[in-house]
Order: structure tokens, then sequence, then C-alpha cells
């Protein structure tokens, strides 16, 4: 029978090797690039009929009093524009038309240039395609909120699964195990999107914030199916040790883990592909996260597990320091 969890800390540096690339990234200002929804301003999208390059809507911009102005180009004579707040006029006379505001102001200038807009349909327009703002008290409650709602996510997941698996020996474990494996797979995520950020200009916004906690989710919910058939096995009492029992489990359940995980693999592969930018980012993260919650559901979180059970940790602190370590229960027996 092949011996997965003897080889655990084979599946430790390859994890390692996979995270630390993200890692440096972090490390490195800006740690990532953040969206308007995080940081405030403004995006705007849309067609000229002639053909424009970027650095030509970027001059445009910069005559506008927009220099900071990031463009980025979606198709054919399609732009993506990124500036701070656009902000309309702030008082309304009582008598004659309103001021214009901010938007109009850009709006009409560069529908001005190169050929006028065209709408999605290729007809003429004086209109963006697409146009959204959003203020610096907005952004902040955004950040605020998505962490607060992933730190939430990761309590109640390790309450559930210490309440769910309370029948079995020190439950509170695999509880732990489980949030070991679903950092790992977010902190996988996060230094992708930092490298991309770096390279390929790729922001952060609302959809990656979506992405991670689906990712969470996924990634829970396959080392909870490796779980189930751990307490299983070691309930039965059939096997010798607990190691045996998480090996067996892990050759019972991979099968099944890696077919769901191909499928929606395929899935979201076909979208990337096939669907609009709009939703590229929401994407990305599921396609990594996927992948690699696949992978940590099997050798990280039960390896963490049988590490934690077997007093692996309290050993390594030996070698390290040359002292004793403190008695803390890890060798409790699993049956």
């Amino acid at each position: 029978m092949l011996d997965l969890v003897s080889r655990r800390n084979w599946f430790y540096l390859f994890s390692f090797l996979l995270v630390i690339p993200g890692v440096i990234s972090l490390m490195i200002p800006p740690r990532l690039r953040p969206g308007i929804e995080f940081t405030s301003g403004t995006t705007f999208s849309f067609r000229y009929a002639q053909d424009t390059s970027t650095s030509q809507v970027k001059s445009l911009l910069s005559d506008l009093g927009h220099p900071e102005a990031r463009v980025q180009t979606t198709g054919p004579n399609e732009f993506l524009v990124t500036t701070n707040e656009i902000e309309g006029s702030t008082t309304t006379p009582p008598v004659g038309p309103a001021l214009p505001s901010g938007r109009d102001i850009v709006e009409t200038a560069l529908a001005k240039e190169h050929g006028g807009f065209l709408d999605t349909n290729g007809n003429r327009t004086s209109q963006f395609t697409e146009f959204s703002s959003v203020s610096a008290a907005v952004s902040k409650a955004i950040g605020r909120d998505a962490l607060l709602a992933v730190l939430l996510a990761s309590v109640a997941i390790t309450l559930y699964i210490s309440w769910s698996f309370q029948n079995v020996p020190n439950s509170a474990r695999y509880g732990i195990s489980a949030i070991v494996a679903l950092l790992h797979d977010v902190l996988l995520v996060v230094g992708v999107f930092s490298i991309l950020g770096k390279v390929f200009d790729v922001e952060v916004n609302t959809f990656f914030i979506t992405g991670v906690l689906t990712v969470v989710g996924f990634s829970v919910h396959d080392s909870i199916v490796v779980f189930d058939r751990v307490r299983e096995n070691v309930g039965r009492g059939l096997i010798r040790n607990f190691p045996e029992a998480v090996n067996h489990s892990l050759l019972q359940t991979m099968g099944r883990s890696f077919n769901t995980s191909l499928t929606l693999i395929f899935s979201i592969l076909a979208l990337l592909l096939l669907g609009g930018s709009s939703i590229r980012d929401f994407l990305l993260v599921l396609l990594i996260g996927v992948t690699t919650g696949t992978y940590s559901s099997v050798f990280i979180a039960s390896m963490f597990l049988v590490t934690w059970q077997q007093g692996d940790i309290p050993a390594l602190w030996r070698r390290i320091t040359g002292r004793p370590a403190a008695q803390t229960g890890a060798q409790a027996p699993a049956e």
C-alpha cells in the first residue's frame, strides 16, 4: 500500500517552495494592487471609432487634469481607465442649469477625439460604456468588512469542525488542521495576485474577496471529507495506529477529491476562455484556489493532523534548541 503519510515532510517542502515566491512579493511594496473598491477612485470604459493607442488616451487624460490615470486596453480601440475619484458639482444654483459634473467634463472632452465613442453594438454614442466611482469612506468600509468576513468564516469553520468531531479524541485538532490548510490556500492565492499585480497590473477588487471566500469553503469541504473517513477508520479500531488510519483514509478519498476538482477546473477554464473580462479575476482566484485547495486537503490538512498527533513539533523543537519540549499531550492515543 502506498504510504503517503511517511513522506509528509516532502509535501511540506513542496508547499514551502510554492508559497515562498508570493511571500517575497508581499514583502515588496506595493504588496497588492488594490482596485478602487479599496482605495477610492473612478473607473470608466469606452471604445473609440478610430485606431487609438493607450499613450494617446493617457495624454488626453493628462490634459484634462488626470495625469495619474491608468489606461488598459480591453479590446480593439477599447479602454479601461482608472483615476482618482471624479466628483460632480457640490452646489446646485437656484437659477439656471446645474454646473457640469466631473464626469460630464471628462466624458464630453474624450468623446470629441478619435472619431467619437461607439457603444457595444458599434453605434455612435456620447457616453462611456461603463462608469463607476467609489468614495474613500465606502472603500474603507469594504476593506474592513472583507477582512471581517474572512476572519468570521475561519472561526466558524474551526468551531463547527470541532463540534462535528467531538466524539473523536482531540477533536479541536481537526478544526485547527483544516484552518492551517485554509491559510495555506489563501496565502498562495494572495501571493500569486501580488506577483500578477507587479507584472501584469492585476488588481484586487471585490471579485477577489468573493473568490477567496469561495476558495475557503471549497478547501474546508475537501478536508472534512478526508477527516470524516479518518473518524470512521479510527472508530472501527481495525487499524493499528493513527498514521496508518490517516493514510488509509487518504487512499480511499483521494480519487474522489481529484475527480471532483478536475470537473470544476475544466468548467473554470472554459469560462476563462469564453467568458467576459468582468469576471476574469474571480475565475482566476477560483482556478488557483481550487487547485491548491485540492492539494492542501490531501497533503497539508491530513499531514498536519498526523504531525500534531505524533508529537513531531515538540521533537523538532528539541532538535533546534537542544532542550526537552514541554509535555503538551501530543502523544495522546488516537483510538
